[in-house]
């Protein structure tokens, strides 16, 4: 797996989100990363059913190609202590994990994201 851009997806939430950030983990078809994890959190979590998951975003992605909904942007699952978005690119995806938010907060993560994956930041 290629080396996630951990610095700049890190600082990327932080700057969308601040200190509900509580998670970022990195992932391809091949592997996956955690380049995050807030420090009052379990580092033992396991993660590969989340990334099993996840990568399905990588399908998804194609078959709503031609929708009259436009083109995939990110998806989120949430979850009775917190949230799941995420953002798949070409060949990568991030899922971020959060305390609860409101729906633009959520946006404005999966947008630092996206921009990070395109290199844009």
């Amino acid at each position: 797996m290629s080396d996630p851009p951990t610095e700049a997806l890190t600082s990327a939430c932080r700057s969308a989100i601040g200190d509900s950030l509580r998670s970022v983990v990195h992932f391809t078809d091949e592997g996956y990363e955690r380049v995050y994890l807030r420090e009052d959190l379990d580092a033992a979590a396991d993660l590969e059913c989340f990334v099993e998951n996840e990568r399905t975003g990588f399908e998804r992605r194609d078959t709503s190609r031609g929708s009259e909904l436009g083109a995939y942007e990110y998806t989120i699952h949430g979850y009775e202590n917190g949230a799941l978005t995420r953002v798949v690119g070409d060949d990568a995806g991030v899922f971020v994990t959060t305390d609860p938010l409101s729906a633009s907060r959520f946006e404005e993560v999966a947008v630092a994201v996206r921009d990070v994956l395109n290199g844009r930041a």
